[in-house]
């Protein structure tokens, strides 16, 4: 029996549905009842008979930090699949997002080990990973430096990826999976789904960083092959294709026939930007839109070698410029 956290986003749903297709048995964490639709959303982007496949899973409603009721779920489990994290970049959400990446994931690294889970595989982020001087390829062995101004978001998902080399010294067998940007269908209001929403609606600027990009297809295939394969304690970074955010949001709005962003925003005006952002935060109580590190990364550029998941699973990755174009098309339709 398979386990999978998170089982309502993007890498969730789409694992859902290839682990359904494969008739494998599969038990799912959910948390709220209405995203259950976005997986019933993801399912129904693929295949007609989606509910079928839906109502093959076991759901469990749960949350990764209520014990008891994570301890039914582990009953009769053998591998898991823990997607489950709090995407936030702002910083009054730490707290939050400590709460679930790291207290969340130390519970499921504690229950692996009790229950005797022969392995676990979790979906971590690029944004845990160092990076290098003089653009040189950022690869599994670049350490992350505490000392840099990184976000709430990286510095919880690093104390979370701490939880799960913790459990391999305490005999969990584990992989680590480190994506880029992960493109996907089916979700559109948050997530990278969001960013084809909004190139539809129109995008005029375009920032002078880079981005490491990844299908969801080829982050899937990887983790279900790795969790079957003999090998253990393990990271892997998951980057098909280092892209300009220029080339990257122009192919978005291509995908959805919407204007190609022409303008560069400079790293002084998305400093302004930022700056605006925080005090319009202040003044209406609204949501950060955009936060200094996200300003800094959107400006920064940066190499991400795939070289050691590439030797290890003999692995090729899905041509990039397709995915966009596939999904693009799929939000149109699904738009309509």
């Amino acid at each position: 029996m398979i386990l999978v956290t998170g089982s309502t986003g993007l890498v969730g749903a789409h694992l859902l549905y290839k682990l359904a297709s494969n008739n494998e048995n599969v038990k799912a964490i959910y948390r709220s009842s209405h995203k259950l639709e976005n997986v019933k959303n993801v399912f129904s982007t693929y295949t007609k008979d989606y509910e079928l496949l839906f109502n093959s899973i076991e759901w469990i409603q749960a949350d990764i930090l209520d014990i008891p009721l994570l301890s039914e779920a582990f009953k009769n489990v053998s591998y898991v699949y823990h997607c489950a994290a709090f995407v936030s970049f702002e910083p009054d959400k730490y707290q939050l997002l400590r709460q679930t990446n790291i207290e969340g994931t130390a519970n499921i690294v504690n229950l692996c080990i009790s229950n005797d889970i022969t392995k676990l595989c979790y979906v971590s982020s690029v944004a845990t990973i160092g990076n290098t001087l003089n653009k040189e390829p950022i690869t599994e062995k670049t350490e992350w430096n505490p000392e840099v101004d990184n976000s709430v978001y990286a510095i919880t998902k690093y104390g979370a990826e701490m939880e799960v080399w913790r459990g391999t010294q305490e005999g969990l067998n584990t992989v680590i999976v480190n994506p880029g940007v992960i493109l996907g269908a089916g979700i559109w209001r948050y997530g990278s789904g969001s960013l084809f929403k909004k190139a539809h609606k129109g995008l005029k600027h375009y920032t002078s960083g880079t981005i490491g990009l990844i299908s969801i297809d080829d982050v899937i295939s990887i983790m279900i092959q790795l969790l079957k394969s003999d090998i253990v304690n393990e990271r892997f970074i998951l980057v098909a294709e280092n892209w300009t955010y220029k080339q990257f949001l122009q192919t978005l709005a291509k995908s959805v026939d919407a204007n190609i962003p022409e303008k560069l925003a400079s790293k002084r005006l998305l400093k302004v930007a930022w700056k605006l952002d925080w005090l319009k935060s202040k003044v209406t109580g609204k949501r950060r839109q955009l936060t200094k590190q996200i300003a800094y990364s959107l400006s920064s550029k940066k190499n991400y070698s795939s070289n050691k998941i590439e030797t290890t699973l003999n692995y090729t990755y899905k041509d990039v410029n397709k995915s966009i174009t596939e999904i693009g098309s799929l939000y149109l339709k699904q738009a309509k």
